[in-house]
């Protein structure tokens, strides 16, 4: 029986369409698994085949119609062979043959072949190109046809194959999924970095700009003395000129005229003004990313930030936006524990004004800053009320102890992440 010429040829047959339906299955997963970036990166090496992978994957309707006809015909021959070699030669004990094929297709054509394009996704996507870019020629008609009737059926439904382009695209938490599940392929201080950009998406001016009570600036009312010391120790390479008050704003001094401004300021000469640069404002509600490239596009790094009134609220730099950028939020480390300071109970200690997205990003906490931005305004919010001292309120996962007030401000506050506490309770 097996040396019957008509049966080794039916059983060669079969094998070759098995080793034909496993091309198929790894063919589509491998395109459909394949990375784009991967293949864009091969194709500017001049890998024709990465050019053709990514040709083909960009009219996927015609490169999984291509891969499914080939596939079904594949399966479908192969099973009429099968039912012939059962009844000529074994009795006629089809069912029997039909669940050794489909056993054999599973493991062979199928799971096999998946799992191996699935590890290797861009090495099964260039290899297969070339055969599958003939196949989509030959079955055009065909290819045609079974678009045509889809198309149709998911009109019904409402539906549009153009649409799964737009799957291709991350939106942001799912960037930052990826950065975290990256490793060690990406170092550990650009992670940051590249995390901190993705988080500035919804930041506006006012979540990161200098308060008014905090702005380093120069009163002309001062002596030079004062100054002098204050442009000798500023961090910035402009800083505001105002008078009395920075609600009444000269101008901007750059540190690189600083020595002509002293020289006529010191002489009580008025020609000190012309050295200024005018004003720069922006508005407290004005996107960050699109802030840094009103900065740019405008040649400007220093902006005093007004609200909806047009009364000044704080100022914001181009160094600002960038030390945001880098995550060094807020000054260095030294300045953070100062500010943060860690008591022995796990609890931390600081006042009212400090802002509540340093405190997040200093210790990893998740405060809520969707509204309010500083802790006073936190518990403000809250309670609906000006805070007394000796609280202890819970928010979230936090707990804060009201200490001390000024003037209606909480002065010195006492924060503690509830499970750190229960954690030491039971320990």
């Amino acid at each position: 029986m097996l040396e019957d010429p008509s049966l080794i040829f039916l059983f060669s047959s079969l094998v070759l369409l098995l080793i034909l339906s496993g091309f198929f299955s790894g063919s589509e997963t491998g395109m459909m698994a394949a990375n784009k970036i991967k293949l864009r990166n091969l194709s500017k090496k001049s890998k024709t085949s990465a050019k053709r992978a990514l040709e083909l994957l960009k009219r996927p309707d015609q490169l999984l119609s291509a891969i499914l006809v080939g596939n079904n015909f594949a399966n479908i021959l192969a099973s009429a062979i099968v039912t012939i070699i059962m009844i000529d030669y074994f009795g006629g004990n089809v069912l029997l043959g039909s669940v050794i094929l489909t056993i054999v297709i599973l493991i062979f054509s199928e799971i096999t072949p998946k799992t191996m394009a699935t590890i290797k996704p861009e090495s099964f996507a260039t290899r297969s190109s070339f055969i599958l870019n003939i196949l989509i020629y030959i079955f055009k008609p065909i290819i045609f046809f079974t678009n045509f009737l889809s198309r149709l059926i998911l009109k019904l439904f409402k539906l549009d194959a153009k649409d799964a382009s737009l799957n291709e695209n991350l939106n942001t938490e799912e960037l930052k999924t990826l950065l975290e599940e990256s490793g060690e392929l990406i170092p550990k201080q650009y992670r940051k970095m590249l995390s901190s950009v993705l988080g500035m998406e919804e930041l506006v001016v006012e979540d990161i700009m200098i308060p008014t009570s905090e702005i380093i600036g120069i009163d002309i009312n001062e002596d030079y003395k004062n100054a002098t010391k204050i442009i000798t120790s500023t961090e910035y390479t402009r800083l505001p000129v105002y008078q009395d008050s920075i609600d009444n704003m000269i101008g901007i001094l750059h540190l690189k005229d600083s020595h002509s401004f002293l020289e006529n300021f010191n002489k009580n000469n008025q020609d000190y003004k012309k050295i200024l640069q005018k004003t720069y404002f922006v508005s407290q509600s004005t996107l960050l990313m699109k802030q840094l490239r009103e900065f740019l596009s405008n040649n400007q790094s220093l902006g005093l930030v007004v609200d909806e009134y047009g009364e000044i609220e704080g100022l914001i730099s181009v160094e600002d936006i960038f030390k945001e950028i880098t995550g060094t939020f807020g000054g260095d480390k030294e300045e953070l524990e100062k500010e943060f300071i860690k008591l022995k109970d796990g609890s931390i200690l600081t006042d009212g004004n400090s802002k509540i997205r340093e405190l997040n990003n200093y210790l990893n906490w998740r405060i809520p800053e969707d509204n309010a931005k500083t802790i006073n305004g936190l518990i403000t919010e809250y309670l609906d009320q000006i805070p007394q001292a000796n609280l202890c309120i819970q928010i979230g996962d936090y707990r804060f102890e009201v200490l001390e007030l000024d003037d209606n401000l909480i002065s010195k506050i006492k924060i503690v992440k509830i499970w750190i506490k229960l954690f030491q309770e039971h320990h």
